[in-house]
């Protein structure tokens, strides 16, 4: 065909990919350039912003040394020694979303938290271990509070913490942010002290000589298939203490296992066992007691205090415990976290100083120790 002819016959359909192709092109770079003019909105907005933020933040980490060496020193703590200022808060535009960027999760995004399917899945591949359930909520609870009772801790604690964090009506496997329309996690931390992964593998590797030597025990009384079931338990629990205790023994390397690795991840499904699940929660807040009388608070912890020091670790939560009553009217929360956990904990943003959150707490527990579920822990002891 002569070149002519064939450039005639082409004409249509290249009419036809310009007609469609060039709105389309036009409508990228029009989204391209709103995208641009919208993050560099948000940069200038954004600049200020963490400049302010980078100086408070790194205020409050110095105050936080002052206290803790003064402390050591055995030096009274000042009102000077926190910050007393509320942390700067972004007012500006959000960061705008890049039209061109692949879809999935944007570079830097966590990987979705693992759920209880998880947790049991790799619990299984990873250590042949399979939780026993217990046949109903209520024995757990008496399981839960016996060990409890065995510890030290009191019924008031006990319920206090279980009502602040589960609301009063939480069951042994509820997971933090899933429900039934809800299937993603916003959080690992399962159970009635809603107990993290990592706080599962570091107390297996701390602790899981004294709790292993409790399921042994309990092994003696038994006889038959329920022996020979407990002593499968108890080859699997051995596999898992060891696991916890490879590498440094440092809580970031616990950490990291926990949401990291098969292993750890798998790990965390001990905490669904009617056996060996009170035993670890009930050690996480029998640690927190340990460790006030350590650092030299001798008082009985309330249920508030002791919550405080599980909510936000150990130490920090001890901070506000030993804080003069006088302060804590005027001292925000924020000294008590670093920037990332105070902006991912809504109430602490909300109560806005030390008092606040308190009082916050020991209403949430008043209310939840009146829920069924609160009822059946109390009546449990």
């Amino acid at each position: 065909m002569p070149r002519n002819r064939l450039f005639t016959a082409l004409l249509p359909a290249l009419a036809i990919v310009l007609a469609t192709g060039l709105p389309a092109f036009a409508q990228s770079a029009t989204a391209m350039a709103d995208y641009q003019a919208k993050l560099t909105a948000f940069q200038q907005a954004r600049q200020p912003y963490e400049q302010q933020a980078q100086a408070y933040w790194d205020e409050v980490a110095a105050k936080r040394r002052i206290r803790n060496d003064k402390r050591r020193a055995h030096v009274a703590v000042l009102l000077e020694d926190y910050v007393l200022d509320q942390p700067p808060v972004y007012a500006g535009p959000p960061r705008p979303v890049d039209p061109s960027a692949p879809a999935g999760p944007t570079p830097g995004e966590a990987p979705p938290i693992p759920v209880l399917a998880d947790f049991l899945n790799n619990a299984k591949q990873q250590f042949g271990f399979v939780p026993d359930r217990p046949q109903n909520e209520v024995d757990f609870k008496r399981a839960y509070a016996k060990a409890a009772s065995e510890a030290g801790l009191t019924r008031e604690q006990i319920v206090g913490v279980y009502a602040f964090e589960t609301g009063g009506n939480g069951t042994y496997d509820m997971q933090a942010g899933v429900s039934a329309t809800r299937p993603r996690a916003i959080s690992p931390a399962v159970g009635y002290n809603q107990l993290l992964s990592t706080n599962t593998v570091s107390i297996l590797a701390e602790h899981g000589a004294r709790i292993l030597a409790t399921i042994r025990l309990k092994a003696k009384a038994l006889s038959g298939a329920a022996k020979l079931s407990m002593e499968r338990k108890i080859e699997a629990l051995k596999r898992m203490i060891a696991h916890s205790r490879t590498g440094p023994q440092r809580w970031g390397d616990w950490d990291k296992m926990a949401k990291t690795t098969p292993a750890g991840i798998g790990i965390h499904a001990a905490i669904l066992d009617r056996d060996i699940g009170p035993l670890l929660q009930v050690q996480k807040l029998a640690t927190s007691v340990h460790f006030a009388r350590m650092k030299g608070y001798m008082a009985p912890l309330t249920a508030p205090e002791l919550e405080l020091m599980n909510l936000t670790g150990d130490s920090t939560g001890l901070d506000m415990v030993m804080m003069p009553a006088e302060f804590r009217s005027r001292v925000p929360t924020a000294n008590f976290f670093q920037q990332k956990g105070y902006e991912r904990n809504p109430v602490a943003r909300r109560t806005g100083v030390v008092a606040r959150l308190i009082a916050d707490m020991q209403s949430q527990m008043a209310r939840g120790a009146q829920s069924p579920g609160a009822r059946d822990l109390a009546a449990a002891f």
